[in-house]
C-alpha cells in the first residue's frame, strides 16, 4: 500500500485542483444580508446581489455542471428578534448552472426579511 503525504495539490497547469466526482461542497458562503449584502467569506463564489428584502443572488465563480444540484442555507435570528427565520426557494427565483437565489422568511408573518447572518452551501457535479 502507498501513502500520498502533499502539502498542496495543483492542477496540471499549476493552479488550485478542480474538485469534481466528490462529495464535497462545491460552493459555500457566509454573508452579511443587511444594507448592502456582502460576502465575508466564501469559496467559488463571485458575488452575491440584493434583489428585494431578503432576497438575494448568489453568482458562482465556476458554474454548476447542470441545475441538478443541492444548495442548503441557514440564517440567524438576530439579537431582539422574536421570531426565527427560514429558507424558501419560490417557483420563479433563479436556479441556474451559474447562479441560485435565496429568500429568508420570517415565521411571524411570513414576509421576506433582510438577514444578519446567513450561510449556504452548494453541492453537486462542476461543469
Amino acid at each position: 500500500m502507498s501513502t500520498l503525504k502533499a502539502d498542496t495539490i495543483q492542477s496540471t497547469s499549476g493552479g488550485a485542483a478542480t474538485l469534481t466526482k466528490q462529495s464535497a461542497a462545491k460552493a459555500w458562503s457566509n454573508f452579511n444580508g443587511t444594507s448592502t449584502p456582502a460576502l465575508r467569506d466564501s469559496f467559488n463564489l463571485s458575488s452575491i446581489s440584493d434583489d428585494a428584502a431578503g432576497k438575494y443572488t448568489l453568482s458562482y465563480t465556476s458554474a454548476m455542471g447542470n441545475t441538478n444540484y443541492s444548495i442548503g442555507a441557514v440564517g440567524s435570528r438576530d439579537v431582539g428578534e422574536s421570531t426565527t427565520k427560514f429558507i424558501i426557494y419560490d417557483a420563479d427565483d433563479t436556479f441556474t448552472a451559474s447562479a441560485t437565489q435565496v429568500r429568508f422568511i420570517s415565521r411571524a408573518d411570513d414576509s421576506s426579511t433582510d438577514n444578519t447572518h446567513g450561510c449556504t452551501q452548494t453541492h453537486g457535479d462542476l461543469a
